[in-house]
């Protein structure tokens, strides 16, 4: 479609702009452009897509709340109707005065015959249903819970949905804060699909905000947002990240580094292998496991029968310094309290170190790890780390709620205390680095919610660090997005750890 794009895990680096960088380069378009443009150029944007979503739609209803937001959704009913598509208009939110642009485009929709009429909350949705909802009540400058009429009409586009209606939102499903990713209250409009204007929004990909956008679209309206500087970028398979060279003939497998993976306590072994066989998979050209904790033979003692070529080395972690300086250490996976004694070696001496699981508990749990953590920027030494939103609540002295309530700003959070890359795992995964850069990846699905997951992600991570000439940031960004695209295309139920390695190894050799 002339001028929409789909936003989606096949991405490359997307600018993502907030509500306050939307706004200043909308403000410097209305500026420049004559009254109404910028709403027409919406309300058709709206118009086209509606047409391409639902095509056989035969009737249409647009929920138009009193901003310019539902300005855009009156301006495409009008288009709509002008195209020979049945669509009506219910206004939401009283009769208050509305913006000149909003009012200009319910004058327009009056003259055309558009079917205008104030939404009742007391009619039952059972009436004459919809195939088309168009989610046009509250734009990006909401910033609290929906409330009275409002919050009623969010109701019913969730009734009519139930009942088969598609639901398109216009710039932002109604209720969801597009800053960060989650719901102001309560009432939030769950879409299909989203049309966002101008920019697209860091809070539609990362947090709730998939599950209420649905599929996600761009219009930029002709508004040059160039020089906007962005709150996040979104990355996907087509993020520069993922651009590599073939491997030379001339090679060995010391050409491509050596991962260690150090952790997998007794009655936690299979975390450290499913990590070890990631990395490996991932490029590595050896891979040792140090299995921590006392009496732990439970992995098969020093050879696992299905992969081999994965070494088994108890107690690598003490080695000599200049070994451990010089491998990839994969640090934490399983790892349990006993993870904690190795910890400050590595901390010391591994110039690259990707921190997972336990042992990210245990420099949350003790100041010294904190500083020795904090300390290996200083020294020139890389570290990845990987937490879940818990795993990040005990890093920041928080609660995981307050964590996902604002997942960009933990993630920062996190890397600038830390001195640390931070992968930020969930849904839209962010990478964020010291210097307050961040990325929101735009691949996976919720099959990846499953036991195993996380370690396979730090093993690939340390597997790519270690054959790679790339920065710590580029690499986790580039393993993440091939984490997640391992499990596309979406089908139903999880993932299984072992399984997801097999296929990220046959996705990275093209088979």
């Amino acid at each position: 479609m002339s001028g929409i794009e789909r936003i989606d895990g096949t991405a490359a680096r997307v600018a993502l702009l907030g509500v306050a960088a939307t706004r200043k380069v909308e403000g410097e378009a209305l500026a420049a452009l004559p009254a109404f443009t910028l709403m027409a150029r919406a309300g058709a944007a709206v118009a086209r897509l509606a047409l391409a979503v639902a095509p056989h739609a035969e009737r249409i209803v647009v929920f138009a709340g009193p901003g310019n937001n539902g300005g855009d959704g009156i301006e495409a009913a009008t288009r709509l109707c002008d195209w020979g598509k049945p669509t009506s208009v219910l206004r939401v939110g009283g009769a208050s005065t509305l913006p000149a642009d909003a009012a200009q485009a319910l004058a327009r929709a009056s003259d055309a015959g558009v079917e205008i009429r104030a939404f009742d909350p007391s009619e039952a949705a059972t009436g004459d249903r919809p195939d088309l909802v168009i989610d046009a009540l509250l734009g990006i400058g909401a910033s609290r819970p929906p409330e009275g009429e409002i919050a009623a009409a969010i109701a019913r586009i969730a009734e009519l949905a139930a009942l088969g209606a598609r639901v398109l939102a216009v710039d932002v499903p109604s209720g969801l804060d597009v800053d960060r990713g989650q719901p102001l209250g309560a009432a939030c409009v769950v879409a299909d699909d989203t049309l966002t204007l101008i920019a697209p929004k860091p809070g539609l990909f990362t947090g709730s905000g998939r599950d209420h956008a649905g599929r996600a679209w761009c219009a930029r309206l002709d508004v040059d947002a160039r020089d906007a500087v962005a709150d996040a970028w979104l990355v996907g398979t087509r993020d520069p990240s993922c651009a590599a060279a073939p491997r030379r003939h001339a090679s060995h497998k010391g050409s491509f580094g050596d991962v260690a993976v150090v952790g997998g306590a007794p009655g936690m072994a299979g975390a450290a292998w499913l990590a070890a066989c990631a990395a490996h998979a991932a490029g590595a050209g050896r891979v040792f496991v140090d299995l921590v904790g006392d009496g732990n033979g439970e992995a098969g003692g020093e050879i696992d029968p299905l992969r081999p070529e994965l070494m088994f080395r108890r107690g690598w972690a003490a080695s000599d310094a200049a070994i451990v300086a010089a491998t990839t250490v994969v640090c934490g996976c399983g790892g349990g309290d006993a993870v904690r004694a190795t910890l400050p070696r590595l901390l010391s001496i591994a110039a690259r170190l990707v921190l997972d699981a336990d042992a990210l508990n245990a420099v949350a749990a003790d100041p010294s790890l904190l500083a020795l953590t904090a300390a290996r920027e200083r020294r020139g030494h890389a570290t990845i780390m990987t937490p879940h939103p818990l795993e990040a609540a005990r890093l920041l002295g928080r609660t995981a709620a307050t964590v996902q309530a604002d997942r960009l700003r933990a993630a920062r959070e996190l890397a600038a205390r830390y001195r640390s890359v931070v992968v930020l795992k969930g849904s839209g995964t962010v990478i964020a680095a010291p210097d307050g850069t961040a990325r929101i990846n735009a691949t996976g699905n919720a099959a990846l919610a499953s036991a195993g997951t996380g370690d396979v992600l730090a093993g690939w991570i340390g597997g790519r660090w270690a054959s790679l000439a790339a920065s710590a940031f580029d690499v986790a960004t580039r393993s993440v997005i091939e984490h997640g695209a391992g499990a596309e295309p979406e089908r139903p139920g999880a993932l299984r750890a072992a399984d997801l390695v097999e296929i990220l190894h046959h996705r990275a050799r093209g088979d």
